[in-house]
């Protein structure tokens, strides 16, 4: 996939991926407290849910890098969301969202 439309694909499921958060319920509407941003482990395990995760670094950072045009060589959010909502038949639209979106960066 070319430069340009990995772009507009990133930036698409971002859009995607947030809507979805808002429409289930997990979008937060109050900010972080500032020692939540003080994390050590992988997604941010040790001081906030992985839903935060997405709201708070995950999506911020997508935008970055559509923003930068710098993109990682692969993601694994999908799999991790897949491992965080297991069983939860109210996130299956979001792990679709975010396997697709680990896709775009297969080689």
């Amino acid at each position: 996939m070319n430069s340009a439309k990995l772009k507009e694909e990133v930036s698409r499921y971002a859009d995607l991926i947030e809507a979805e958060m808002r429409n289930s319920g997990m979008w937060q509407d109050q900010p972080l407290r500032p020692e939540q941003m003080q994390f050590q482990q992988a997604f941010a395990m040790d001081t906030m849910a992985f839903a935060q995760w997405l709201q708070f670094i995950f999506l911020p950072r997508v935008r970055e890098a559509v923003a930068s045009g710098e993109f990682p060589s692969s993601s694994s959010v999908g799999a991790q969301a897949v491992h965080e909502f297991d069983g939860d038949e109210n996130a299956a639209r979001l792990i679709t969202l975010l396997s697709e979106f680990d896709a775009l960066f297969d080689a």
